[in-house]
């Protein structure tokens, strides 16, 4: 026999392969117990020590109980026990048996499961009661696979599974962080200040349940000016959650925040149940709010509603564009910007949705009960009541509204939404307030007024993402504003108009898109606050140097009556292979800079920024690195301004999952997010993928992956480009759909060893027949006998013992030596001795 230079699996599969093809040139008799080959076309010394009992029957399986991943067309559930029975009317034949339990996780329509018939005492579907439906084992990729006609399914797309396939997850704890650090000294008056801030989630998962506790703190020091050190940490929220997909919704208990279409959101404790679009198809869902702006250094920016820090995180000097908040996030959110030359951005941005429309016959509803409470825990409002809907009435039309209700406040709105088709989706709603405050005579009504519009321009590459109008009478109040005016004893936030806009446009043919963010707020006892931003980006070609990139972006802030205006203006190409050069000047009212940058790219986990220049007050420098590793995300940052400061930062981002299969330090994801603990059976250092970096297991053969969405069909991959020569992967692809805040489990197939040709011989000196497989402790296929014994090995380590097979059951145990040779070119010879009870004996008339 021929061994080709190739991996074992490989090895495997051709030798499978050729005594297939053997084996099919030979004229078969068909038996009643399956089909008789003829194997004198085989090129085998003894014709009589062959056993080829595993070819006889088409995806024959001996009855008995396996291990399998079930595929369901081109989709996958995870691992399951699959019984496999001999069908009534076939006593040496076998068929899978799907128990109720798997086939309420098919995605079956209803009409579809009227009709199941069942066999063997009610407990296997009969797969005949589905027409055109086949089942097929295969012990080799340890899988059933079942082709199911599309017909027979609910809706389902390439990223998103029915509700009957959703993944509650393991049971299990965890703990997630975001740290940020930064020292700074200012050189005109020797000020020396450190600053370390921190938020994240600790929580656990049993079954549907997810418990969460949100945390934040922070540490301040400053040397020289006799201020001392502050510092505070605060568990910020407790609270309980879990998902019902029957109703397509979300039940929170404890503290949270009123998530809302129609009234402002404010801190309360209680209960809520809200419909969640994330539970919808992804064409049918909405989209989470961004933060646009602008850093004029090396920059903290902290995202928080309410005095909740909801983001943080560290960006570069230029223009950012934070896109990956969580969608639950509405009302009106708090940007601070806190730059390393000690100057501080501060600018509120309102978050806008897509006009309340719902498909045509549906509903949609959110409700709540309790009291407001504030950051220490306690109630101080009223007990509330609140509910909302929106029913689709026909096709195009969408009727919506809500109440809100409690102690001396009442409010109710009403609205109607219209989908123009070509012309996009428009809704307008009136919502009505009184409000009886303890310290005023009389009751405050009044009422506010919404016109909200969204717009895709396929035919000329544009999208109106969201156009708001808002006007609210001067008697008009929120919730909040109610709640404010309470604890204050006088109003504060007296809204009157807001507009709102956020526009994209393509210009392919000339290589330019634009993005326009516009807001404007007016008050009634107040200031006008106003946000511009615009930036224009264009790629094009300059004779040999390619895909150069002009971008230009300008904002003005206006805020509390401060105004700061500014602009950035960067050229940058590529250069090398991962990197490119850049030229970029920003102007402010306080300076103007000019740097030359460098960027390069080193590898998918790590790459660099650097740059230097001039400003009216001197030179400057700066540095930027991140890196992506296996138990954190983390970054680094340095700048100098001469004559006025130099600063340096960090940032780690990650978490900690501990399950009763495992866990593992991770990079981090959304705070107390879903996520997937990835096993690859004890094998260390393996690379292990979601969408983002490759991490490596970690000495338990674990991984976490937290890059991966809540009720999408997830991916998680082995990089077989970085696997290692000692372990092959014989299940290298997984995935889920996971409920949101599930921790996931998927095993991979992995074989770990070294690998060699050895000679397999029994106690009387014969050898297994041509065809027997070799097994190790984890039941993974490791070698097909060949020719006189001699079998190619994968998986070997010293002191582990593997299975020999034939006549459909396991015959011999081999163990392999300690320690292993250190010649592992030669042939192994290995004993196999016979196990309690097995028949060894060998021949044709054994296999019949």
């Amino acid at each position: 026999m021929v061994f080709f230079p190739a991996g074992t699996r490989f090895r495997i599969q051709l030798l499978r392969v050729c005594i297939c093809l053997a084996i099919s040139s030979a004229m078969p008799a068909f038996a009643d117990d399956g089909i008789q080959f003829n194997t004198d076309v085989l090129d085998v010394n003894d014709r009589k020590n062959i056993d080829l009992s595993q070819f006889s029957r088409s995806g024959y399986m001996m009855p008995g109980a396996y291990s399998l991943a079930v595929h369901i067309n081109k989709n996958e559930l995870p691992e399951q026990n699959v019984p496999f029975y001999p069908p009534d009317d076939d006593p040496k034949g076998s068929m899978a048996c799907l128990s109720p339990e798997l086939v309420g996780q098919l995605g079956l329509k209803d009409e579809a499961t009227k009709g199941l018939r069942w066999w063997h005492q009610n407990e296997c579907l009969d797969i005949a009661s589905l027409k055109g439906m086949e089942a097929r084992g295969d012990l080799a990729t340890a899988a059933l696979y079942l082709s199911i006609p599309q017909a027979y399914l609910e809706y389902s797309s390439a990223d998103w599974d029915p509700p009957s396939r959703w993944d509650e997850g393991i049971p299990g704890l965890l703990f997630d962080y975001n740290l940020n650090g930064q020292t700074q000294r200012q050189q005109r008056d020797g000020v020396q200040s450190y600053s370390l801030s921190g938020n994240g989630t600790a929580g656990a998962n049993l079954g549907a349940w997810r418990l969460r506790a949100d945390w934040q703190g922070q540490l301040n020091r400053q040397t020289g000016n006799g201020q001392g050190t502050d510092q505070q940490l605060d568990w910020s929220r407790y609270y309980l959650y879990r998902a019902l997909p029957s109703l397509r919704s979300k039940l929170t208990l404890g503290e949270d925040y009123l998530n809302s279409g129609l009234f402002d959101s404010f801190r309360f404790t209680g209960a809520s149940l809200v419909s969640d679009d994330n539970m919808l198809p992804p064409n049918l869902r909405g989209y989470a709010p961004e933060v646009v702006g602008m850093a004029k250094t090396n920059a903290k920016v902290t995202i928080s509603q309410q005095g909740r820090v909801i983001y943080e995180t560290q960006v570069a000097a230029g223009p950012f564009r934070i896109q990956d908040i969580n969608d639950a996030v509405s009302g009106e959110l708090d940007v601070r910007v806190e730059e390393q030359d000690g100057s501080v951005q501060a600018f509120t941005m309102n978050t806008s949705s897509i006009p309340y429309l719902t498909r045509p016959g549906s509903v949609r509803f959110k409700a709540a009960v309790g009291r407001p409470s504030d950051w220490q825990h306690h109630t101080n409002g009223p007990l509330f009541g609140t509910g909302e809907f929106s029913w689709g009435v026909s096709n195009g039309w969408s009727l919506y509204g809500g109440a809100l209700g409690g102690g001396d406040y009442n409010a109710a709105s009403l609205g109607i939404g219209r989908d123009l088709m070509a012309l996009g989706a428009l809704s307008f709603d009136a919502t009505q307030s009184r409000a009886r405050l303890p310290q005023q005579a009389g009751t405050l009504s009044g009422g506010s007024y919404r016109l909200s519009y969204s717009k895709s321009f396929d035919e000329l590459d544009s999208q109106v993402t969201f156009a708001g109008y808002r006007f609210s009478e001067q008697d008009f109040m929120s919730m909040s504003e109610y709640l404010d005016a309470r604890h204050e004893g006088r109003r504060v936030g007296n809204s009157k108009e807001m507009y709102t806009i956020t526009f994209n446009q393509q210009f392919r043919d000339a290589g330019v898109s634009l993005y326009l963010n516009y807001d404007h707020q007016t008050y009634w006892d107040r200031p006008v606050n106003d946000r511009y931003s615009l930036t224009l980006s264009r790629y094009f070609d300059i004779g040999r140097f390619k895909n150069l990139s002009l971008s230009l972006s300008a904002y003005r802030n206006k805020y509390n009556e401060t105004k700061d205006d500014g602009m950035y203006l960067s050229l940058s190409m590529p250069w090398g292979n991962g990197g490119n050069v850049s030229y970029n000047t920003t102007v402010n009212r306080n300076d103007t800079t000019h740097r030359v940058g460098y960027y390069d790219r080193i590898d998918e986990n790590n790459n660099y920024q650097l740059a230097m220049g001039t400003s009216r007050s001197g030179a400057n420098a700066s540095g930027y690195y991140n890196h992506s590793g296996d138990m954190a995300r983390l970054s680094a940052n340095a700048s100098y301004q001469e004559g006025r400061y130099s600063a340096v930062g960090f940032s780690a981002q990650g978490g900690a999952t501990l399950t009763a299969e495992g866990g593992a330090l991770h990079r981090g994801g959304v705070a107390g997010g879903t996520r997937m603990l990835l096993d690859t059976e004890g094998v260390a250092g393996v690379p292990v993928r979601g969408y983002g970096a490759t991490s490596k297991t970690n000495a338990w053969g674990k991984a976490v992956v937290a890059d991966v969405n809540s009720y999408y069909r997830n991916k998680a991959s082995i990089d077989l480009n970085k696997l290692g020569d000692n372990a092959e992967a014989t299940k290298s692809v997984v995935q889920a759909t996971l409920t949101e805040g599930a921790i996931g489990y998927r095993k991979f197939g992995v074989i770990a060893g070294e690998k060699a040709m050895a000679v397999i011989k029994l106690a009387d000196g014969s050898t297994p027949p041509f065809g027997a497989t070799v097994t190790n402790g984890r039941k993974q296929e490791t070698g097909i006998v060949n020719d006189g014994g001699s079998v190619y090995l994968s998986g070997i380590n010293a002191g582990d013992s593997m299975t020999v097979h034939w006549n459909g059951a396991a015959q011999c145990e081999v163990r392999l030596p300690t320690p292993l040779p250190a010649d592992m070119m030669s042939s192994l010879l290995l004993p196999c001795t016979p196990l309690t009870g097995a028949d060894t004996s060998t021949g044709p008339e054994a296999t019949r």
